[in-house]
């Protein structure tokens, strides 16, 4: 049944797609050569809680090398038959980022962060949204977390930013997610709903802009931006009015999972599928994953795991039952993203082919860290443009930053640094320019 209560529901997880004013590089450009070719698309996936490198380094390989001998830890074991596309890293740092518990921002943004803190310029995944072949929803954020957390807050901002002060909201709803993004193809109560939610919103956009028009030149500007939210919103709508039949044949099966979800998990599996049609119907070009939405929360029940939150980051995750079942869960959906895009044809190949995935935590190694190892994996190589099937181990000495300004070289930015000035890369980046170390 409509009410004006489930209709006003879903409106903060709209006005969250809100880019505003676009943010600068932290450094100039430089005039070196971009790498040639680039990634079509980028899928961040970041599990919060820390990521031990021991449940992802092949026990025997100390050093750097081929991963084609080596056999894969259990918590990652389902990309074995997947390892000639995976790249293991370990010895980045994000000690610049106060990551203890989560980084929050910091983590894709390589800056300090901290809980309530917020974001000082935009992440790594909104830039390279900017720069990625354009699509109908540039950047795509989609957040996990416990039923209880996810239903009170289906909507949240943690990990991601179009810029300073500027936080991009995480959908947790799958059922508000899929009114956002297919609400236009549906029939039933899900076209109702997005047909009473539409209406609402523009009416709201056109009350808002009315009402500003009063407030002083400071209010007014902050007031923009959130009536811009919703510009943004309506928008959108109406370009995905303009691809109905081709969204047709990617729309998930909306089923009991999303209106009747036994378990946490069965709303993470459907996040993932709206993410993943995302990507492969062409409605968004870099979608970014928070497992425990960037906080010290997090449930798996449909695991078998009752212990959930901050009590999962004091348990130490080499052969720890527990994180061998969430790390397993993690892989697994890194599986079904690259099934999924493989069974689209993209020029002489498939979507996976130019796409690129990362997978990392929001708080480096562990809970209470201080950021001085941040493990990551890769996988894909966007048509030979990143190593693969290989172990690389640094020295500590570069931050993820470095990493940030390699993915945007790859896409063709000439940026030597991301988000970090000569101060701070004087003490903390012992180099300039990209890891020569991902690059093929």
């Amino acid at each position: 049944m409509l009410n004006r209560r489930n209709v006003l529901q879903g409106i903060a997880a709209g006005a969250g797609l809100s880019l505003l004013p676009e943010a600068l590089l932290a450094s100039p450009k430089s005039s070196s050569p971009a790498t040639s070719g680039s990634p079509k698309r980028i899928v961040f996936f970041l599990q919060n809680q820390g990521f031990d490198p021991a449940t992802c380094i092949p026990s025997e390989m100390t050093t750097s090398g081929s991963l084609a001998k080596a056999q894969l830890p259990e918590p990652i074991q389902a990309l074995e038959p997947y390892k000639e596309r995976l790249h293991i890293i370990s010895g980045l740092h994000g000690l610049h980022t106060s990551p203890s518990h989560s980084a929050f921002f910091g983590a894709l943004g390589g800056f300090r962060g901290g809980d309530g803190t917020p974001p000082s310029a935009a992440t790594i995944d909104y830039e390279l949204s900017k720069v990625l072949p354009p699509t109908l929803l540039p950047h795509l954020c989609i957040g996990m977390d416990s039923m209880e957390n996810m239903t009170s807050k289906p909507t949240i901002a943690t990990l991601s930013a179009s810029g300073a002060g500027q936080p991009i909201f995480m959908h947790s709803n799958p059922n508000h997610l899929y009114q956002m993004l297919y609400g236009g193809i549906s029939t039933g109560d899900i076209r109702q709903q997005h047909e009473a939610r539409s209406n609402v919103l523009n009416q709201i956009e056109r009350l808002a802009a009315a009402k500003g028009e009063s407030l002083p030149v400071g209010d007014k500007e902050r007031y923009g931006q959130f009536v811009q939210g919703f510009k943004d919103v309506n928008g959108l709508r109406d370009r995905l009015d303009t691809v109905a039949a081709h969204l047709q044949k990617f729309a998930p099966k909306v089923d009991e999972r999303y209106t009747k979800p036994q378990f946490e998990t069965d709303w993470h599996d459907c996040l993932l599928d709206l993410g993943i049609s995302a990507l492969a119907a062409g409605i968004t070009n870099t979608l970014t994953i928070g497992s425990g939405r960037g906080e010290i929360f997090g449930a798996w029940k449909g695991l078998g795991i009752e212990q959930q939150g901050h009590n999962l980051g004091h348990m130490q995750q080499p052969g720890n039952p527990i994180w061998i079942k969430i790390r397993q869960y993690n892989t697994r959906m890194l599986v079904r993203i690259m099934e999924a895009l493989e069974g689209v044809p993209e020029g002489s190949g498939t979507m996976m082919d130019n796409t690129l995935i990362v997978y990392t935590s929001n708080n480096a190694d562990k809970q209470h860290t201080s950021g001085a190892n941040w493990p990551v994996m890769l996988l894909g190589n966007c048509g030979g443009i990143f190593k693969t099937g290989c172990f690389t181990r640094l020295d500590g000495k570069r931050p993820i930053n470095a990493l940030y300004a390699t993915l945007l070289r790859a896409a063709g930015q000439n940026v030597e640094r991301f988000n970090m000035t000569e101060q701070l890369a004087r003490k903390f980046d012992n180099q300039t320019g990209p890891l020569q170390e991902v690059l093929a």
